[in-house]
């Protein structure tokens, strides 16, 4: 097998590979060109944001600068995703992300690991690594400032606190927070009630002001 095909195959494999760093560059220079557009160059972004990505889908703005090891290369979009500024993407493996689904500023996804044996991580002068796809479903609300870790799948409409790192798989409809992040609670009833803390959602407010055909 070849690095390209053990990396995709999640073995260890070698990333400094002459070829895939070839490969990795160019999809790294159309990353800094995307993050280097004005804000006013909107058919710019439009079009760039479906280049650099390998899917996105309608209504999903990503505020730059993001960062990725691979360019986005690997980093798969639903549909009305928002991510804030200085989202961080090792993307060496594949990252899949919902419809739905927002990140607050500074949140990182990893999907490469090193091998624990310190002989394999430099193996023959190799920085020898590994990576375990990503996936967070839809939904999903990921805190400023959260580490997700390789091979972690987040379930939908979960939440993620700040500052949390997710080292394991967090079911879904649960509020999550922690070093390592753990389940403090599922998502029930007080939540249709309240909003932040004490204060109550004005449900007749919000149906009226964002109607369900309100573009």
């Amino acid at each position: 097998m070849t690095d390209y095909e053990r990396m995709n195959a999640g073995l260890i494999y070698d990333p400094g590979n002459s070829e895939l760093m070839a490969e990795q560059q160019k999809y790294q220079d159309k990353l800094w060109e995307f993050n280097n557009l004005r804000p006013s160059q909107e058919e710019e972004y439009a079009r760039l944001i479906k280049e650099v990505f390998a899917e996105v889908g309608e209504n999903t703005y990503i505020q730059r600068p993001v960062y990725a090891n691979w360019g986005c290369r690997h980093v798969h979009l639903g549909s009305n995703i928002y991510a804030n500024f200085n989202l961080t993407l090792v993307d060496d493996g594949h990252i899949y992300i919902g419809d739905w689904v927002q990140f607050g500023p500074n949140v990182t996804i990893a999907t490469p690991g090193h091998p624990i044996l310190p002989e394999l991580r430099r193996h023959r002068n190799a920085l020898l690594q590994y990576n375990k796809d990503v996936h967070i479903e839809a939904g999903v609300w990921v805190g400023a400032g959260a580490i997700i870790l390789p091979g972690v799948t987040i379930g939908e409409n979960s939440v993620i606190g700040a500052g949390s790192v997710v080292t394991r798989d967090i079911p879904a409809n649960v509020v999550a927070v922690g070093n390592p992040c753990r389940v403090i609670r599922e998502i029930g009833m007080h939540d249709r009630d309240y909003f932040f803390r004490d204060e109550q959602i004005d449900w007749n407010a919000i149906n009226e002001m964002y109607p369900a055909n309100k573009q």
